[in-house]
């Protein structure tokens, strides 16, 4: 299964992953980040982060090198120290964006939620759909294979079954709506 790419010493989880995402994008400062991802937000419709954890992923960044400090932003209000990513940082970004998620249960966290960044981008998505869904074929395969009879053990792999049918049925869902999309913008 693919992990996360992990840089230094540093472990990446989403809160840092979607920051460093967000600044590779554009440089900024973490309260605009903040704002991408409260309830209301571009981002926090997916995923909501709360605004000290952006600030200590943007400190965890920095110390990785993977950001760094800018200058900060002109205006009457607080000085808001703006961000940009570094080489480093742009493709570590780049490379996680890109990677499937190796668990059902992180579909509706992680990879919404680099599908949201990769729309925001503008970029295409669908290598990255072919290649999640490559990644849970054989993984919903193994789950129908299983076998449990009437106790929770059953009703976990009912659940896991359910679960896995839904993320490739999600799966394929996007990608003919992106085919249709695609087949209609060449005419």
């Amino acid at each position: 299964m693919p992990q996360p790419p992990v840089t230094g010493p540093t472990v990446m989880g989403l809160p840092e992953w979607t920051v460093l995402a967000v600044i590779s994008q554009q440089p900024t400062h973490g309260f605009a980040v903040a704002q991408l991802t409260t309830p209301d937000g571009e981002l926090g419709r997916v995923w909501q982060i709360p605004r000290p954890v952006i600030y200590r992923s943007i400190g965890r960044l920095a110390e990785a090198g993977l950001i760094t400090p800018q200058g900060t932003e002109p205006g009457q209000g607080p000085q808001r120290t703006i961000y940009a990513a570094t080489g480093e940082g742009h493709e570590a970004a780049a490379r996680w964006l890109e990677m499937p998620v190796a668990h059902i249960r992180d579909i509706r966290s992680h990879l919404l939620l680099k599908l949201a960044l990769l729309h925001r981008r503008g970029n295409d998505a669908g290598a990255l759909v072919r290649r999640q869904r490559e990644i849970l074929a054989p993984i919903a395969a193994a789950i129908d294979a299983e076998v449990a009879g009437d106790t929770f053990d059953g009703t976990l792999l009912a659940w896991r079954r359910a679960s896995a049918a839904a993320a490739i049925a999600f799966l394929d869902d996007i990608s003919a709506r992106a085919e249709m999309s695609s087949s209609n913008a060449a005419r």
